[in-house]
């Protein structure tokens, strides 16, 4: 029976294409309105031994109701553990959402001169949507967003409630993003008729739904399709060069002004093509590597156009860091200064939504990043919510955005089907992401099994069609592969290779990681004398167990994994090593397994934000790091505080300066006040750089022995 479920399934794959058109991320304007249909939606799961009921029985030409039980449903989050039905949190097949809205008046008449978008933030992993039961697109695959444009539809009936109803299906096949495969339990004996399972080649749950915000946002008819800027920087010059799409009229204008952080305007031009000049320009530098990290400029497009008699203004506002990117045999340059990535692995996973938008998660977790000392981070493994890249563009976090192309071990994923696919969704995650600072590295896939003969050409071509739409940045993928066998690694620019010592191999034995990991990155530098990243490693820590000596699965022992690998770190980034990231930020869901306990538990924090001690060890040796890289904020050398204005000044900057601070900041001793954080060191608030450091140095040792204390016992 599954067999027919599957073929129905996909049998439009053959039919997919690169969405057309821009993707703009939607917002307010003078000229644009959103209307967001986030919360509750019906929903139902397809139950039925070949998941085709809902097509039979035309689910969609009706309100969901009318088809039979329903039940509440949120939006955006996965649905799998929303409820206490177990059939419900390992579903595969499809899933029905629907939700009726009023569509505002201004925006339905037909001479009003509107075009209205329905847009998708991401769906999982294969979509169709109907408009008052007349379909309106198809998307496949997840983690990307997809719209279409429904303004004739709504038009047509302005005063009538706006039903609009989304069928997703997560089952994966060897030709999808991430691959998997369904496998029949033929045996009666053993299993009941009709009886299957997903498997999939990936290490985390295989959340499903509706994930990221879904809504509604109207242009005029005559609009803004796509921006595209590139930056340079040269001679205390940056360059933003830009290109500008219009759709709906032939017959316009297009000026552009550039804003400073504080609106004032710094450039203008005019056209669809060129490029503004800033002398003396704010560059957008990384988190802990100047004392304004993610400063941003605001480009603004207004375009002014007539169709007939109709006239039209469109006014979108991008922001746009000045940045430059370059990679040579050794280094990885940010703005011509070498950058070294200190950072983690994530997932957007969380209890009870999966992998459902968040903000609170996602302001915690960027929170936890800059406490840790943390510079960037990889979009393991898929492409992250454009919230979540907004955040990062801000707070100077750097990204390696990686795309779905995750567990391609069998060699048909590497056939022409799955290639085709690849690309289009290289192409629209560059679309998608193309303008973003934060974005200074893509990466086409992880763990592929690049030891195959096909991966050779199969990674050739992906990167080459990767860098058609994106020239100005490098790719890589990541790679568990042998050094020697990886297909894949000479058409990468940045070497990024993924190793588990002591864990996977050769368990328990904490002695062996040191002379592996010399090995490895010798090796690897040997052969393709291209910079290395460490893009994953680490060790499942159950928060609580403790044993001495260190023992698998302890604090204790992923503690010790983190500082023997260090070791090596510390030799190999004064050669060729450009990055570290942790596996993993915090604790996530995978499915269930004798090898995973609720989950992998590989998190430095757990799935509720909670440090673990391996925590603790990163966050004092990213600071180190950021300490020697003499890139931090200057502290003010000679200047008279009273006790209000120092105290406030800490509080201000106490992660950036917890470490820096207590070493160099030095005081007159004698004077009466006290500060909050001045570790009771009366002064007189005069504070030239140098005086008392002995002192200084006492007071920081004491300190720094109390704050771990209090961070252990919290």
């Amino acid at each position: 029976m599954m067999g027919y479920f599957v073929a129905f399934s996909f049998s439009m794959l053959a039919l997919s294409w690169a969405l057309e058109g821009g993707m703009l991320y939607p917002k307010d304007s003078p000229s644009r309105e959103l209307k967001e249909l986030n919360g509750l939606w019906s929903f139902r799961a397809d139950f039925s031994d070949r998941r085709d009921q809902g097509f039979q029985q035309q689910w969609y030409s009706r309100p969901l109701r009318e088809s039979g039980p329903i039940i509440d449903m949120p939006v955006p989050a996965s649905f799998n553990d929303i409820t206490q039905d177990a059939k419900l949190r390992d579903f595969i097949g499809w899933v029905w959402y629907e939700k009726e809205v009023w569509i505002p008046q201004p925006w339905v008449s037909a001479s009003a001169g509107k075009r209205v978008v329905l847009r998708v933030g991401s769906a999982h992993y294969y979509s169709i949507v109907w408009v008052n039961g007349a379909k309106v697109t198809q998307h496949e695959g997840g983690h990307l967003p997809f719209e279409a444009d429904i303004t004739k539809l709504i038009q047509s009936s302005p005063m009538a409630l706006c039903r609009i109803t989304i069928a997703v299906n997560n089952t994966l096949t060897l030709h999808t993003l991430p691959p998997g495969s369904i496998q029949h339990k033929a045996d009666n004996s053993r299993y009941p008729p009709g009886y299957f399972v997903q498997n999939t080649n990936f290490d985390f749950f295989n959340y499903a739904g509706i994930h990221r915000p879904v809504v509604l946002y109207m242009t005029p008819s005559a609009y803004i399709d796509d921006i595209t800027l590139t930056t340079t920087f040269a001679d205390n010059v940056g360059s933003v060069n830009y290109k500008v799409s219009v759709k709906g009229s032939s017959d316009f204008t297009v000026s552009l002004n550039l804003y400073d952080a504080r609106s004032k305007l710094v450039a203008t031009a005019l056209g669809l093509e060129g490029h503004l000049l800033v002398p003396s320009p704010n560059l957008w530098w990384p988190y802990l590597m100047h004392d304004t990290p993610g400063y941003l400029y605001s480009f603004e497009v207004v375009m002014k156009a007539k169709n007939g008699s109709n006239q039209y203004q469109d006014i979108y506002t991008l922001p746009v860091g000045i940045r430059t990117v370059e990679v040579t045999k050794t280094q990885f340059l940010i703005n011509g200064k070498p950058f070294y990535f200190q950072g983690v692995n994530k997932h957007e996973d969380a209890d009870i939504r999966g992998k459902g938008l968040d903000w609170p998660l996602i302001v915690k977790d960027f929170n936890l990043l800059k406490w840790l000392g943390a510079n960037s981070f990889r979009t393991s493994h898929y492409p992250y919510a454009e919230e979540i890249m907004d955040m990062c563009d801000r707070y100077g976090i750097v990204v390696i955005d990686e795309c779905p192309g995750v567990g391609i071990k069998n060699p048909e994923s590497f056939g022409e089907k799955s290639l085709a696919h690849h690309l289009i969704v290289m192409e629209e995650q560059v679309r998608r992401d193309k303008n973003r600072p934060s974005v200074v590295m893509w990466s086409v896939a992880n763990e592929p099994a690049s030891q195959l003969p096909a991966a050779g050409y199969y990674f050739k071509t992906v990167i080459a069609h990767t860098k058609s739409f994106d020239p100005t940045r490098p790719v890589t993928f990541v790679s568990n592969s042998n050094y020697s066998s990886d297909k894949g690694a000479p058409y990468v620019d940045v070497i990024c290779v993924n190793s588990y010592f002591s864990w996977y191999h050769d368990s328990g034995h904490l002695e062996v990681i040191e002379l592996q990991l010399n090995t490895q990155f010798d090796n690897w530098y040997r052969l393709y004398q291209k910079p290395i990243i460490q893009s994953e490693y680490g060790a499942d820590t159950i928060p609580g167990f403790h044993t001495d000596p260190p023992l698998m699965f302890t604090e204790e022992y992923q503690k010790a994994v983190l500082q023997n690998y260090h070791a090596i770190f510390d030799k190999k980034m004064k050669q060729n090593l450009i990055g570290e990231l942790i596996w993993n930020f915090a604790d996530f869901m995978t499915a269930q397994s004798i090898t995973r306990v609720v989950g992998n538990k590989k998190g430095i924090f757990t799935r509720q934000r909670q440090p673990k001690s391996a925590a603790f060890v990163l966050r004092d040796r990213y600071w180190k790091l950021a300490n020697k890289t003499g890139m931090l904020p200057p502290l003010p050398k000679t200047h008279y505080f009273d006790s209000e204005t120092l105290a406030s000044f800490e509080e201000q900057h106490y992660d950036e300066y917890e470490y820096y601070n207590l070493r160099e900041y030095s005081c007159h001793t004698g004077g009466k006040g006290r500060t909050k954080r001045e570790i009771g060191l009366n002064t007189n608030r005069h504070c030239p750089s140098g005086h008392e450091r002995k002192i200084l140095e006492k007071l920081y040792n004491t300190e720094l022995k109390r704050r771990r204390s209090r961070s252990s016992s919290s």
